[in-house]
């Protein structure tokens, strides 16, 4: 803040000499549980049974409702337990203390799409408080960089709420879709959805940590069970608060007004959002000198299409929304016994487990953020490797190194594809573990191409080819290497005659003609010849 006011014409001629990002988040993340909140109907997030990324049909609106959603006189709201449970795992996960004691607050919200006319949250009592989470860079290829610096930003606290309804202004799928009407339509299907509010510290200074932060926590969230953070579902909501510290010519300092830039929910949203406030702010400053300050903070929302924010409204302070304990719902005790029981079923984390597939299997960060996307995945990749190092694929062990970059490969390639076309994670492509190692054995004995090997993979993910034994499949299939010495003569002696040419550029030092020849010989042999042997085969008959 400057010391004394600067007239409009001041502001008008100064030299701002620099501009000072600060960025704090508030992230919503609705929770998987079942049933809502405080009420026993069904919740909109629940578990979908699939951990991949394709959105699911939304319900038909108004049908996930009870008498505590709608507000009915009588209705009571009780406590749903496994929202508890699932917050307190996102907040050990970010370094948090998890309150003793915590209690709900009535949160006036007059809108029509919460019912009763308030939203039961936390106020000065929150369930998680005082944590942090170390933020790697991504590099050029979206991957975290884990040897480069972090950014610590700080976790202010993790509050449980219920979430609101939605408005919608454009007529629903079944009266004309997309056309507009004459007033709103309430939904009240996601009211009372569990709600997980993060608020960060101000510690962000570019879009590129942010998106950096966003990524990272979507993470941690999917893999401690949180949420299954489908965005375009509105699992997890983004609301980054910007503000510029301008340094302008003779050393004084300003601070420009808090905007909130409301449920963006993807991660070029958030680039964007920030990047055109930064852009922004100095401009609005100069034009009607607003500061930093109490009752200066707006919301806007974000124009994808036009790459812009828009204003929506003042935004409230905390003294706005008359805050009191809900009568209704009593102190929440935590003793260390429900502590250590959420804590033990804390998983390795994604920056962990990334960390150890690099030093242990010489895994690429980028190799690993394609395995990482969800904790059946990478625990998928992980069984395959230990089948392989335990000698339950093959019958002896093998290095974890070796196995890791068989497996790899073997999910990389061709499963990773697979469930790319199928809109689904790796885990529901349809392999388990076992088969994944069987295959990666083949591959290391050099007893299956890495073509056929993908055929294989294709096959076993067929209706009816669950748990059948990828050795005796391949085998049927004719995808194992021949190593019948007659069988490659024959093939090769048909290849050499066949391309009389292509010998005598051979002869004459032509070796990448060799290529081709392989291939046809290949093509004989259906892919299951040994291409190293055919190789060493032809050029000893060529005679080179």
């Amino acid at each position: 803040m400057s010391e004394a006011p600067i007239s409009e014409a001041e502001r008008k001629a100064v030299t701002i000499e620099s501009v000072r990002m600060i960025v704090g988040m508030e992230i919503h993340v609705e929770l998987s549980t079942a049933s809502k909140m405080f009420a026993r109907a069904a919740s909109p997030a629940a578990p979908s049974g699939s951990a991949g990324s394709v959105a699911a049909p939304e319900p038909m609106a108004n049908t996930m409702l009870d008498p505590v959603v709608m507000a009915l006189p009588g209705a009571l709201p009780g406590l749903n337990r496994r929202a508890v449970e699932l917050s307190m795992l996102v907040g050990m996960a970010l370094h948090c203390s998890i309150a003793s004691e915590t209690k709900w607050d009535r949160k006036g919200y007059t809108y029509p799409d919460l019912p009763k006319g308030y939203q039961i949250s936390q106020y000065d009592l929150p369930l998680c408080y005082d944590g942090y989470v170390d933020v790697p860079e991504i590099n050029e290829k979206g991957a975290f960089d884990l040897v480069g610096k972090t950014t610590r930003i700080g976790i202010v606290r993790a509050h449980l709420e219920e979430d609101a309804g939605k408005l919608s202004h454009e007529a629903p799928s079944s009266h004309g879709g997309g056309a507009s009407i004459d007033g709103s339509l309430v939904d009240l299907n996601r009211a009372g959805t569990p709600l997980l509010e993060i608020v960060t510290q101000p510690d962000i200074r570019s879009s590129d940590e942010a998106v950096a932060f966003c990524k990272l926590l979507r993470l941690v969230c999917r893999f401690v069970g949180a949420t299954e953070g489908v965005m375009q579902m509105g699992h997890m909501r983004f609301e980054p608060n910007i503000n510029c510290e301008l340094v302008l010519g003779g050393g004084k300092t300003v601070r420009t007004p808090i905007t909130e830039v409301k449920n963006l929910n993807s991660f070029k949203a958030v680039a964007g959002a920030i990047e055109h406030e930064l852009a922004q702010q100095p401009g609005r400053w100069r034009d009607d000198g607003e500061e930093f300050g109490p009752g200066t903070k707006t919301t806007r929302g974000w124009d994808d299409t036009k790459g812009v924010t828009f204003v929506q409204r003042e935004k409230e302070d905390a003294h706005d929304y008359r805050y009191f304990p809900d009568p209704d719902l009593p102190t929440l005790c935590i003793d260390e016994a429900w502590r250590d029981e959420v804590k033990a079923c804390l998983p390795e984390l994604p920056l962990d487990r990334l960390g150890r597939w690099q030093d242990a299997i010489g895994l690429s960060p980028e190799e690993g953020m394609v395995l990482i996307d969800s904790r059946e995945d990478s625990a998928l990749f992980d069984d395959a490797v230990d089948a392989i190092v335990n000698g339950g694929a093959s019958g002896k062990g093998a290095s974890r190194r070796d196995a890791g970059k068989a497996v790899s490969n073997i999910v990389l390639q061709h499963l990773a594809r697979l469930a790319n076309e199928r809109g689904c994670g790796l885990a529901q492509v349809g392999l388990s573990a076992e088969q994944i190692a069987a295959i990666a054995v083949l591959r290391l004995a050099d007893d299956i191409s890495a073509s056929n090997a993908g055929k294989l993979v294709e096959k076993l993910a067929e209706v009816g080819y669950a748990g059948r034994d990828p050795a005796g499949v391949a085998e049927y299939e004719g995808w194992l290497i021949v190593r019948d010495t007659g069988a490659m003569e024959a093939w090769v002696d048909e290849v050499i005659a066949a391309n009389p040419e292509m010998v005598e550029q051979i002869r004459g030092g032509k070796q990448q003609a060799v290529g081709r020849l392989i291939g046809e010989v290949m093509g004989k042999s259906g892919g299951s010849a040994d291409a190293k042997a055919v190789r060493a085969m032809l050029l000893e008959r060529i005679g080179t």
